[in-house]
């Protein structure tokens, strides 16, 4: 979808139509539940926090100055969602990822396969799980959605600076968690 249809897709979104609301919905879910997701690890409540999201982005899409890109305002919507249901919850999650986070082609792998795709993605979920909030979301802005370090500076108003720094330190963090478990897994052979 161009700029252009989308500033199509937002004026008929002004004007009340649903079909219009329910693109721009398929288009951007799973970058709101990614992001909620990275926040707000258990599924039932980020699914609520993504249905929050999705009614803030209807009743405020008037107010989209299109000085940023639609991805970004819409991303920016989620996370400070996110990070409000947080705050007010004030839960303690320590759940793990959901299996299907990092999509797979199901028809180019063969079953044993797509069996490794699907732990390594899982395990590799969990360590993201255990790193500081703003480490897992900065990781999941860059690698999973393909946003930009600027783009992710005008998300979540973090400085260019330290966006690059999270990530630098993020990987690292990944790095020696992973080095340390095949370290202990090779040590109990």
């Amino acid at each position: 979808m161009s700029m252009d249809e989308e500033n199509k897709i937002i004026v008929r979104i002004i004007k009340g139509d649903m079909s219009a609301f329910s693109l721009l919905v398929d288009k951007y879910q799973n970058l709101i539940f990614h992001i909620t997701r990275r926040i707000v690890p258990e599924q039932m409540d980020a699914e609520d926090v993504c249905q929050e999201v999705f009614v803030k982005i209807y009743k405020s899409i008037g107010t989209f100055k299109y000085q940023s890109k639609l991805s970004t305002w819409i991303a920016s919507i989620a996370y400070f969602t996110a990070l409000n249901y947080l705050k007010k919850s004030k839960r303690d999650f320590t759940e793990d990822y959901p299996e299907n986070l990092l999509d797979m082609e199901m028809d180019q792998d063969d079953p044993e396969e797509l069996l490794i795709k699907k732990n390594t993605s899982e395990y590799i979920n969990r360590l993201i799980n255990q790193l500081p909030e703003n480490y897992r979301v900065v990781l999941t802005l860059y690698h999973l959605e393909e946003f930009s370090i600027e783009e992710i500076n005008e998300t979540i108003g973090m400085p260019v600076g330290t966006v690059k720094n999270y990530l630098f330190r993020a990987r690292k963090m990944l790095k020696d968690k992973i080095t340390n478990q095949l370290e202990g897994d090779y040590e109990e052979r």
